[in-house]
């Protein structure tokens, strides 16, 4: 492995260097005094995003520190500086299939929108960013809340919430064409342009982007295409807003990961999906092991200004999807398929479609009065989901029996429909003091009915019939003092529900269990200090859950991580956060999360004797107690360096607290190590040159002393007894244990340039 020396140098000089919130992102839609009314724009995204004296912990990303980092990787790798954060992808180099954790906390528990409109998929409530390839050229600001925050719409937020604010549209015309390439064959072409405002009340701006790369996995290609389009009409008291975006991705999967020993027989970038042996007994990869997507969103904004204090926010929305994954499926029971098996061909090698088709629709609104120290909202919105999700076998090999045309084996159908309303409010009660209240209802109603794709026997599916409903309380107050101009602290409490997901239900199929939803009690307090060369944060948190959805560490066949309720859990910590400008020119942030997760009284099945077994308390897996992001960054004129370097402490893949099992004689990990990376930034904006309104040139180093490393992965261990009181990991005849890592590329580049007329 390769030598950590430079990242412990940045730890042993930033130790005592803590980062704090970047200054709040413009919201308006206009630079001001160009705009017919400012605090109309503000009301298209003030709903569910926290603001200076909200008591909760959040960074935001303004556009031009999106601009900064936007090279065509996934968002989540947009979002890797900014505190408690951790980000993985499956092929190795930033795109494709992505995923984004805060505090330890799982993609599919913390909430997406973009302005206000959820994201999230209804059912897994995970984002496949994959779908939405280049949307960060579409953007003018995000924030990213830790922990309840605020009352969001959608999926609840349970641990954390990202909310994404579109671009807006210039007042100038322009056309702006950007284009990058580097490693593993990686490519971005984007061409954006606005008209302007025209007649004084009307614009439109739009975008077009195609990425692909090779990945640095093997065979991890992606080829995503998109589009943002969006218009409006504006006047002093009145904009109405018709955006819509879309994205379509063929990747090649590589969700398998690969065992430590296939990467030393084979190389690192080893990817076992697809594999084979054909007739003649040679190994082969399936060319066609792909997903295939299409996602499509539109949504019309209304926002009306009744009185300068009163100001409303109306969206309509809706999105499509449709898509399938295809894979090879190695010597199956062709009963499984819904194939009458032959007497000579009971099994067989086969491939299978599993497509999925969804319908997202509803509204969002919320009405703002501020006036004389109150800041109050009122807000909710109503969504339904429909979805359905089939199979079909496109291919059998040899098999002998008359196969019907892209044979059908499954079909099922959900409906789900979520309700919330909320009613939040800030008021200066006193110098410098502000309380904050918060409160909302959501009700979910969920049905799932149909034959699953797991069968008990000869033309007997699983049936997967599910109706569930659920009621949600989600209080949350707080205070927030100004001491003086420059000293402020907070303290908050929030209470969030959290319903289970499809594949929650799922994992329980062959069971008589029914997942119960998650309760989160969140209590906040922090510390700013903002001076005018440096800034401080101190932020400590402690999250009890019940009935908590942690990751086992174990893939189902789709490739989803199974999760599962654990009772009592909890995840504490101190979030730090620093910025020192000593000179104009020149800025250095840094942010340190330190925490510990853990599930209380741990209990487990042994395998040998069938007897539980309590573990104690046990570190939530994937929840590094670690993290810490050094940045340095400098601008003068036209040039635009940047070195960012990351720490992620070990993490363990199951929940076990077992850091390996034992397979013929062997010690095989479970553990993801520790890792250090280090990314530089270059860039220069010429501004000088005839009939270009800017020209800027640059190159991304990933990973510059390439670190060997893996991001993520999968484990499962059976369990028995060590002979000494406790529990060890081994291999057990009738099931497989398994360890698999997602390894991420080593020293990488990308180049780009943009051109602005």
């Amino acid at each position: 492995m390769k030598s950590s020396f430079p990242c412990g140098a940045f730890l042993l000089i930033c130790t005592m260097a803590f980062p704090m919130q970047a200054n709040a992102a413009n919201v308006l839609d206009y630079p001001k005094g160009q705009t017919p009314d400012s605090t109309l724009q503000e009301a298209i995204v003030v709903a569910t995003r926290a603001e200076e004296s909200t008591p909760i912990a959040f960074t935001n990303l303004d556009k031009d520190e999106i601009e900064r980092v936007n090279t065509g990787r996934d968002i989540p790798f947009l979002l890797s500086t900014l505190p408690s954060v951790t980000v993985a992808s499956d092929a190795g180099a930033g795109i494709g299939y992505t995923y984004l954790k805060i505090r330890g906390t799982d993609p599919t528990r913390i909430n997406i929108t973009a302005n206000g409109i959820p994201l999230n998929d209804a059912e897994s409530n995970a984002i496949y960013w994959v779908n939405m390839g280049d949307f960060a050229s579409s953007l003018n600001s995000i924030q990213v809340q830790r922990g309840v925050g605020t009352s969001t719409i959608g999926s609840g937020a349970f641990g954390a919430s990202v909310s994404m604010h579109t671009e807006t549209i210039s007042p100038k015309p322009y056309f702006q064409l950007d284009l990058s390439g580097g490693s593993y064959a990686t490519h971005k072409e984007t061409a954006r342009f606005s008209t302007g405002l025209l007649g004084g009340h009307w614009g439109f701006s739009g975008r077009l982007s195609n990425i692909g790369t090779d990945g640095y996995i093997d065979r991890a290609s992606a080829r995503l295409n998109s589009y943002f389009l969006q218009g409006g009409y504006f006047s002093d008291k009145t904009i109405v807003k018709f955006i819509t975006f879309n994205g379509t991705e063929r990747t090649y999967l590589s969700w398998d990961y690969a065992s430590r020993e296939d990467m030393e027989k084979y190389g690192r970038t080893y990817n076992p999906s697809g594999k084979y042996k054909d007739n003649d007994g040679n190994t082969q990869f399936y060319k066609d092991q792909i997903d295939d997507y299409h996602q499509q969103h539109y949504q019309l904004h209304w926002t009306q200004n009744f009185l300068p204090e009163l100001t409303m926010n109306l969206s309509l929305h809706y999105t499509k999807g449709l898509g399938y994954y295809e894979t090879y499926k190695k010597d199956r029971t062709l009963y499984e398929y819904a194939i009458q098996p032959l007497p000579s061909q009971e099994y067989s090698d086969l491939v299978r479609r599993k497509y999925s088709s969804a319908d997202f629709f509803g509204t969002v609104f919320n009405l703002r009065y501020k006036k004389n120290g109150l800041d109050a909202v009122i807000g909710g919105g109503w969504n339904e989901y429909k979805g359905k999700h089939y199979g079909k076998v496109v291919w059998v090999r040899s098999y002998e029996g008359s196969l019907p045309p892209e044979n059908e084996y499954y079909r099922n159908k959900s409906d789900k429909k979520d309700f919330n309303i909320f009613a939040r409010a800030s008021y200066q009660f006193l110098r410098g003091l502000t309380g904050y209240v918060d409160l909302q209802y959501r009700y979910v109603d969920y049905d799932i009915d149909g034959p699953s794709d797991e069968w008990y026997g000869p033309g007997d599916p699983v049936k997967f019939n599910f109706h569930n409903n659920f009621s949600f309380f989600n209080p949350k107050a707080g205070l927030f003092y100004r001491i003086t101009p420059n000293h402020t602290v907070f303290f908050s409490y929030g209470m969030g529900h959290k319903e289970p997901t499809r594949n929650d239900y799922e994992a329980v199929l062959w069971t008589t269990s029914v997942p119960r939803s998650e309760t989160l009690n969140d209590f906040e307090l922090g510390y700013n200090l903002k001076l005018k060369k440096f800034s401080l944060g101190v932020n400590f948190y402690y999250m009890h859950y019940k009935d908590q959805f942690v990751m086992t560490g174990e893939q189902d066949q789709n490739g989803e991580f199974v999760t599962k309720n654990v009772g009592k859990s909890y995840r504490r910590g101190v979030e730090l956060t620093a910025a020192w400008t000593p000179i104009r020119f020149f800025r250095w942030d840094a942010n340190l999360t330190w925490s510990r997760n853990r599930i209380k009284d741990y209990t487990v099945v042994l395998d040998d004797t069938g007897e539980a077994y309590n573990m104690g308390d046990t570190p939530i897996s994937y929840s590094p107690s670690l993290i810490f992001n050094n940045i340095f960054s400098a601008h003068w004129k036209g040039l635009d360096v940047s070195l960012h370097t990351q720490y992620v402490g070990r993490q363990y893949m199951t929940n076990t607290g077992l850091k390996s099992f034992e397979q013929d004689g062997k010690q095989i990990s479970t553990m993801l190590k520790a890792f250090c990376t280090t990314n530089l930034n270059l860039s220069y904006t010429f501004d000088f040159i005839p009939r270009v309104k800017s020209l800027t040139i640059g190159a991304t180093v990933y990973n510059m002393f390439g670190m060997k490393y893996e991001a993520n992965g999968s484990a499962y261990a059976c369990l028995k007894s060590d002979g000494k009181g406790g529990v060890m990991g081994y291999q057990n005849s009738d099931w497989d244990s398994y360890a698999a890592f997602s390894a991420q590329a080593p020293a990488h580049f990308i180049v780009r340039a943009s051109v602005r007329f």
